[in-house]
């Protein structure tokens, strides 16, 4: 199979990490299916994508959107080949006692069960499809082990993809699918852009701190794709150099 005939899923397509990493595998020849929650978005970088794709507008945690996501993709291309589950949110800085339950839930419902859901369809598709197998790589994040103050729904539900990566790598074994994470550190999008400003240090300090390009992110995903299903990255970090990660805290 060439690069031009497989299929890739990105979810959290329409900005962000997403983008970058739809543009980076329609410029490597993948095919695309765009799913995010805002339709118009998605539309955009459809349009500034060198080739074809499909938009899927898709709630990540709602189940039935996912299925319908991914019977789309069978019914239109009938094989799926990479899924990067990269959809998530940020909730409200809040110490934990100060954490509203209803920002707990969001987080847990997008960040982690969105990116089981999706995993669940991918890797039955996966399984079952000639030739078999594939690969799902996740978006999880370095605050997965080292947190910023006041995150714990959202480093709480990307400790839980670090698990759910194992896992699924261990599952995919016998069907030939490989399963990923990509642990990315100030990349600049939407999401981060405070972070130049000014970002929460553990001293209870507020310092800017750099960027690196999200481009740069594509271009790890685009590696990790890109390789056969007989080798895997199963972590990678990339991340700016002069960011306060290893001497975080």
């Amino acid at each position: 199979m060439t690069m031009r005939d497989r299929v890739a899923v990105v979810t959290g397509a329409g900005s962000g990490i997403g983008r970058a990493v739809a543009l980076g595998l329609a410029q490597a020849g993948w095919r695309l299916v765009l799913a995010g929650r805002r339709g118009e978005a998605l539309e955009r970088v459809a349009a500034a994508l060198p080739g074809p794709s499909l938009c899927v507008p898709t709630d990540v945690s709602d189940p039935r959107a996912v299925e319908a996501l991914f019977a789309t993709v069978g019914e239109r291309f009938g094989r799926l080949d990479l899924l990067f589950n990269n959809a998530g949110i940020f909730t409200p800085a809040a110490t934990v006692d100060e954490i509203a339950v209803e920002d707990w839930l969001a987080s847990v419902n997008v960040n982690l069960t969105g990116t089981f859901l999706c995993t669940r369809a991918a890797f039955g598709m996966m399984r079952r499809q000639e030739p078999r197998g594939g690969r799902i790589i996740n978006n999880g994040s370095i605050a997965a082990y080292a947190p910023r103050p006041m995150s714990a729904p959202y480093s709480a539900t990307k400790h839980a993809i670090t698990g759910l990566t194992r896992a699924t790598a261990l599952d995919g074994r016998p069907f030939d699918i490989a399963c990923g994470q990509i642990d990315v550190g100030n990349a600049e999008t939407e999401m981060t852009q405070s972070f130049g400003q000014g970002a929460r240090q553990a001293d209870g300090s507020i310092r800017p701190e750099p960027y690196m390009e999200a481009a740069h992110v594509a271009e790890a995903v685009v590696y990790m794709a890109g390789l056969p299903l007989s080798a895997n990255v199963l972590f990678m970090t990339v991340m700016a150099t002069n960011m306060p990660f290893v001497g975080r805290g």
